[in-house]
């Protein structure tokens, strides 16, 4: 049985990692078409594929055979190492053919449903453990890691041949998957991927630093695997235990610091208790299982799409505007319902599982492990030879232009130009469709740098500020904003000729937004300090926005060099055009140059300045 957990938890890893990247690289099919177009039929086939493997379920459950429950995990196995190449197109067909497998696994599964539930916890538990070791980026999706994901494949090819393509007869079959309790997955699926089984979305949403969460969601995360669970059995604990997922999740929305963040743990453990519910409640034997589970795979794309418009309102459903909290909340309570509406069964308060000390020891490895992952690096100091590196950059979500995942290329050229401190705009903090990475957490623990973010659309994508040294006052504002909301950020730097403050911010892309933003801006920055101004400003310099930074004593570095012409900056494959600058007041630029990295679809400006 623990081999089988172990290949069946290993399946689902993948099933669960073929997710993410199923949404992150189809956000990038949506964005070329929608974005940049022409529209073509790609993109409802793109989406229609998605669907199609959220329907294999359906072509599972006309079998009841052993061996074709092996024969989709070896599918899934074979396919996983395609994740870890570093190419779009390669990543979401590998990934649809994953998640069919996955999926189509899954639903046989659900003969042995202790199985199932304990497999699903296990797989939560390694991908965090994965997530914490690559700095909230699955390190094995990273392509460094392809030869290692094909051994791993191998491996787990060889145990599923000897083990699982023979079923123990004192194994029996358990039942299937009720309707509700269907449904009951699909949105436990979605908050768990989008939210509460991400440590670096809960430090976002509770504004928390990453490490102690890291910590405690894991322990949240694999409370039924530790401890021997009970099922919860009576009206009122189940309503509480409602209580705990919905309402922790609202404390995490709409407050802040530690009551936020107890919140959100509380949540996820009520909704991992919810699992071992709804999925090792009394079910009669004769429920079918790949209609209902499909229909819950559905429910979970549903849900995923619901909260994308939450984030692109201004380009889609403007009434979604704010209203994250409100798909969050939806999932939830249906979560809540399923286990509410779980049908009693003889016995079931009894234990459910019985932990031996392989799962215990296993568990405080992952945790030790997860601890040192997210161990305090040192950090960088400022430069003590009178000149400072300011820099901007659009990082695109960790993109560059053709969609292949660029952050530890983004940390390099930052590194290369020697940068001090950088501005960063459209950056992400868990979001599902840029693999659920914290891109400046990421960053600052390639560079050794401290970091300032300022989450401006449903506390998971914004903009920040790295920068070397201790760390330092940050202060920030939201701008008015009729389409998406935006923000600018504020560090101040000790330097040696009196303080910096550096300035991150990103400009909307409607004029009417913009120039009352970029006033919002100036009026928060005020006049006579020594400051500079970074940011994607999302217009050139004759535009009537640049005139009012101007006119606040800032200036161009490269005009004052006299670097004419200066530099374009967008796109970073044959710019164009040149919105991306670092403006500066009472500083004496020494040095200006655009690097020719081409890690995001926007090109990075570097600025030094004599900071005595």
């Amino acid at each position: 049985m623990r081999i089988r957990t172990l290949t069946a938890a290993a399946v689902l890893v993948f099933f669960l990692q073929a997710l993410r990247v199923l949404f992150s690289t189809l956000f990038g099919i949506i964005y070329d078409q929608v974005f940049e177009g022409p529209l073509t039929a790609w993109l409802p086939l793109s989406a229609g594929l998605v669907v199609a493997a959220m329907l294999t379920p359906l072509i599972a459950a006309r079998s009841n055979r052993d061996r074709l429950e092996s024969v989709f995990a070896l599918l899934a196995i074979a396919v996983r190492p395609l994740l870890s190449i570093n190419a779009a197109g390669v990543r979401y067909f590998g990934a649809l053919v994953v998640v069919a497998s996955g999926a189509a696994y899954l639903t046989l599964c659900f003969k042995r449903k202790r199985l199932a539930w304990r497999a699903l916890i296990w797989a939560l538990v390694v991908e965090q453990l994965l997530r914490a070791l690559g700095d909230t980026f699955d390190l094995s999706l990273m392509d460094n890691f392809l030869p290692f994901q094909i051994v791993v494949s191998l491996i787990l090819a060889v145990l599923v041949l000897r083990f699982d393509t023979r079923t123990p007869q004192a194994e029996p079959a358990e039942g299937g998957l009720p309707w509700v309790a269907a449904l009951g997955l699909g949105a436990f699926l979605f908050l768990e991927t989008s939210l509460l089984a991400l440590p670096g979305a809960v430090a976002r949403w509770a504004n928390l630093p990453y490490a102690p969460l890291a910590a405690f969601i894991l322990t949240a995360t694999a409370v039924p695997l530790l401890l021997r669970a009970r099922l919860v059995s009576t009206p009122a604990a189940k309503v509480l235990q409602a209580v705990l997922i919905v309402g922790g999740m609202l404390l995490g929305y709409f407050s802040q610091g530690w009551l936020a963040g107890a919140g959100l743990i509380l949540a996820q453990w009520g909704a991992v208790q919810a699992l071992v519910g709804i999925l090792a409640g009394g079910h009669s034997g004769a429920i079918k299982t790949g209609g209902r589970l499909a229909v819950g795979l559905l429910f979970f794309l549903v849900l995923n799409f619901a909260n994308a418009f939450a984030f692109t309102y201004p380009y889609t459903l403007p009434a979604m505007r704010g209203l994250g909290w409100a798909v969050y909340s939806a999932a939830g309570l249906v979560l809540a319902g399923a286990l509410i509406l779980r049908s009693a069964a003889s016995g079931e308060e009894d234990l459910v599982s019985k932990t031996g000390w392989p799962t215990a020891a296993a568990l405080v490895g992952a945790l030790l492990l997860v601890i040192w992952g997210v161990r305090p690096l040192p950090t960088s100091s400022l430069p003590a030879d009178g000149t400072l590196r300011l820099a901007t950059w659009n990082i695109h979500y960790g993109y560059d232009d053709v969609w292949h995942t660029t952050l530890p290329k983004i940390a390099q050229a930052i590194e290369a130009a020697g940068v001090d401190a950088i501005a960063l705009q459209e950056v992400d903090a868990g979001r599902m469709t840029s693999y659920s990475a914290d891109d400046a957490y990421f960053l600052g623990r390639r560079l050794g740098m401290q970091v300032a973010y300022l989450p401006t659309v449903e506390h998971l994508t914004g903009i920040a500020l790295l920068y070397k040294g201790d760390p330092a006052q940050v202060e920030s504002i939201l701008l008015p904003s009729l389409q998406e909301q935006t923000g600018i950020l504020r560090v101040h730097l000790p330097a040696a000729g009196g303080e910096i403050q550096a300035h991150s911010i990103w400009l909307g892309l409607s004029a009417e937004d913009t120039q009352a933003q970029i006033q919002a801006a100036l009026d928060f920055i005020g006049p006579g300090t020594r400051a500079s101004f970074g940011g994607d400003f999302n217009s050139e310099f004759d535009d009537p926005e640049i005139p009012f930074v101007l006119a606040q004593g800032f200036a161009d570095p490269f005009q004052l060099l006299g670097i004419d012409p200066p530099p374009l900056t967008d796109p970073a494959i044959s710019p164009t055009k040149r919105i991306d600058f670092v403006f500066l007041r009472d500083l004496v630029p020494v040095r200006a140059w655009v690097p020719d990295s081409l890690a995001s679809d926007h090109r990075m400006v570097v600025v030094e300045v004599a900071s005595e």
